[in-house]
């Protein structure tokens, strides 16, 4: 998968994408990330690429020349015929989920258009935007940290990108389920020990273990999720023991 980022601060998004997970993914090719400063394509003489709103207003808006020619030089790049997704991270954009990281890891490439200050000129979001996609319901100062996340998302559900493909089977909102407790050396920490069907090598039940922890987490931490998550009989049981216990 290739990854372009237009950003006003190529740095911050280069410290990330070159450490941990992500740097080694792509010291191994499994991904390509390239990161292009917005500035860069500023026709001013002071490389300014924001101004003031029409109709008046607080603070500044992205301009629409730095950004129409940064992402047409992007897309240049591309075969022709090539013509990858461009998403621009925004308030107003879908909220990111595991469902779409899924979706998303399936194509072969996307330009992330990170925006700043108010925002960015709307004949930029009507013209080359294919879709607006949101982190959460909150605001932030840039577009960086949501392309960042992203990245981490959709990287981490490719070919080659994790240590073992069996990570990302079990984990949380896989299955529509937060996943269930975690423990690693020493068996006894402060007084704490570790489950003893944990121990006890009896895969099977170590395996109920781990979904009726699965199913509490969910329960008391994400309930929302146990409306549209795929419940089997038995683990409606298991919840309506649970919803009894904590009630009582």
């Amino acid at each position: 998968m290739k990854i372009d980022v237009l950003t006003l601060f190529p740095e911050f998004v280069e410290a990330f994408a070159a450490h941990s997970i992500i740097g080694r993914a792509r010291e191994k090719n499994a991904i390509e990330i390239n990161i292009f400063n917005i500035r860069d394509y500023a026709a001013n003489k002071h490389r300014s690429t924001d101004d003031y709103p029409y109709g008046g207003g607080a603070g500044m808006v992205m301009s629409p020349q730095p950004l129409a020619d940064a992402i047409k030089a992007v897309r240049a790049s591309y075969p022709e015929g090539g013509k990858p997704k461009l998403i621009y991270f925004s308030p107003k954009g879908r909220v990111l989920t595991q469902a779409m990281a899924r979706e998303f890891s399936r194509e072969d490439g996307f330009i992330l258009l990170c925006g700043h200050y108010e925002g960015i000129d709307q004949r930029i979001i009507d013209r080359y935007v294919d879709e607006e996609i949101s982190i959460g319901d909150y605001v932030l100062t840039g577009g960086e940290l949501p392309a960042m996340v992203f990245i981490d998302c959709v990287a981490r559900l490719l070919p080659g990108v994790l240590g073992s493909p069996d990570s990302i089977i079990e984990e949380s909102h896989t299955s529509g389920l937060l996943e269930y407790d975690q423990y690693t050396r020493p068996q006894v920490f402060d007084g704490d020990e570790v489950p003893d069907v944990l121990l006890s090598g009896n895969h099977r039940e170590i395996e109920k273990w781990r979904r009726i922890s699965s199913l509490k987490n969910t329960l008391l931490k994400r309930p929302d999720l146990l409306a549209v998550a795929n419940l089997t009989d038995e683990d409606k049981k298991i919840i309506k023991g649970l919803e009894e216990n904590i009630d009582t």
